[in-house]
């Protein structure tokens, strides 16, 4: 697992006319030690079949091992984040896991699968999205596709709207422990312009939105990748959350889908 990352972008975020208050990671970063912890912090446990196009994933490469969620976009598709693929050698993909452990199928895949932006950037968080070509996956109550919104010339902010992301990311900043239960939570878009105030304009670009952080509930560890969903439709991807941790009440971000709808469908032919 990697170290934390710790972004030096107040200069940059000064020419741009905003000093940033925070710094962002992603939740896979959060600790040095490759595991599996936790859960969403301070979230709910999600019922049987609440969220079938859930997926969790268990990345392998040379710096260790790491966990992160995915979507189900189509029945070979999975869609996850960048930070997540980067450095991975394979992958085994856990589909219809309420219980983590007791998912209903895997399938293992190599990085020759992978669809990782070419334009991802570590340092600045921008395109933080992957696919991952997975077999051909037969759709139930507990596997499903979640669907991505329509291309269009214009598309919602989202802000003031309420969605949830999943996953089985960690309980707090200080667990250890390992979640039974795939968790989630209720989450309120928030304008762009006011995550810059943490995090700046570099960062916070137009393929990002994000999300507020209220009584300590939020992304972390392990939920990087995973889904946030408004509508029954895919709207982001989970990418970065406070370095000073999970609980601080401050803002979540994800790779806006929307900006991304066209490179999804020349990367997959997966569309609406």
């Amino acid at each position: 697992m990697k170290v934390f990352l710790v972004f030096a972008l107040a200069v940059a975020s000064v020419s741009a006319g905003l000093l940033p208050l925070d710094t962002p990671m992603h939740p896979r970063d959060i600790e040095a030690a490759p595991s599996i912890n936790g859960r969403i912090t301070n979230g709910k446990n999600a019922a049987e079949n609440q969220f079938p196009y859930q997926v969790g994933l268990s990345f392998t490469g040379s710096s260790g091992s790491w966990w992160c969620g995915g979507s189900i976009i189509a029945s070979s598709w999975v869609l996850t984040a960048a930070h997540c693929t980067k450095d991975s050698s394979s992958v085994k993909i856990y589909y219809g896991s309420t219980v983590r452990t007791s998912p209903k199928l895997t399938h293992t895949v190599s990085s020759s699968n992978f669809q990782q932006h070419a334009n991802f950037d570590s340092a600045t968080l921008n395109n933080d999205i992957s696919l991952i070509k997975t077999p051909s996956v037969a759709f139930s109550a507990s596997i499903n596709r979640i669907a991505l919104p329509a291309i269009a010339s214009s598309y919602s902010t989202y802000s003031g709207q309420t969605a949830v992301a999943s996953g089985w990311g960690r309980t707090s900043d200080t667990t250890t422990s390992v979640a039974k239960n795939l968790q989630y939570a209720d989450l309120t878009v928030i304008a762009n312009s006011v995550c810059q105030q943490s995090y700046g304009s570099k960062v916070v670009r137009s393929g990002v939105i994000c999300v507020s952080s209220v009584n300590e509930v939020s992304t972390c560890k392990g939920d990087s990748g995973g889904p946030l969903a408004l509508d029954s439709k895919l709207i982001g991807v989970t990418s970065f959350v406070s370095s000073k941790g999970c609980e601080r009440n401050a803002p979540a971000g994800f790779t806006r889908v929307t900006s991304y709808l066209d490179w999804i469908k020349s990367n997959s032919g997966v569309s609406a």
